[in-house]
């Protein structure tokens, strides 16, 4: 089973937080696809910092997490939203304790309803080549790209660009943009993989 905890790229949280969020505040729906989610402790970091930094903007946002799921265990995961300590340890203990109250199981820990409602699961296989859905504000898609071939890669960021609504991108560090699509995005930030739709 994928294994990770919130927050654990803090530095994409944060491109997103001052790039993309004073922009999305102005839509009257707010839609972002997370490819690859695995449990769902990254949609959900992500939709703690939209929550924090949009106020009552947030209950426009819909963040729909998809992820391939062979163990067809994610969707309840991420319905029920608890986790155990090792995954929440990590997170800031104003955030934790706004957010997050003990389950019934020892030691584990349930988001908050608010937050839980904003994520929607869907198993997909991003290598279909079909979106979730058009008019996409945002594409976050990290620790993925990187098991697929380089024509793979291609065809799905440039899947990813016809999903956006003149929204933005982000990736892992590690995945640079393929020449052949540096025509279709454009870097927001010149120390972090986030770039925004080109219209083209």
């Amino acid at each position: 089973m994928a294994f990770t905890y919130f927050f654990r790229d803090m530095q994409t949280l944060e491109m997103i937080r001052d790039y993309v969020i004073p922009e999305l505040r102005s839509r009257r729906y707010i839609h972002i696809w997370d490819a690859g989610c695995a449990m769902g402790p990254e949609p959900y970091s992500l939709a703690i910092v939209l929550r924090e930094n949009m106020g009552m903007i947030f209950r426009n946002v819909k963040i729909h997490a998809t992820d391939i799921d062979n163990s067809n265990l994610f969707g309840d995961i991420i319905k029920d939203g608890i986790y155990p300590r090792e995954m929440v340890q990590r997170i800031p203990k104003p955030i934790f304790e706004k957010y997050f109250s003990p389950a019934d199981e020892p030691d584990h820990f349930q988001i908050s309803d608010e937050i839980r409602r904003s994520v929607d699961f869907t198993r997909h296989n991003l290598l279909d080549m079909k979106p979730i859905r058009s008019g996409l504000n945002l594409v976050l898609c990290k620790n993925v790209l990187l098991h697929f071939t380089e024509a793979e890669r291609i065809e799905v960021m440039q899947m990813f660009h016809d999903s956006l609504d003149g929204g933005y991108f982000a990736t892992e560090q590690t995945q640079k943009m393929p020449a052949e699509l540096q025509d279709h995005f454009e870097p927001v930030v010149a120390n972090a993989q986030l770039y925004r739709k080109l219209n083209n």
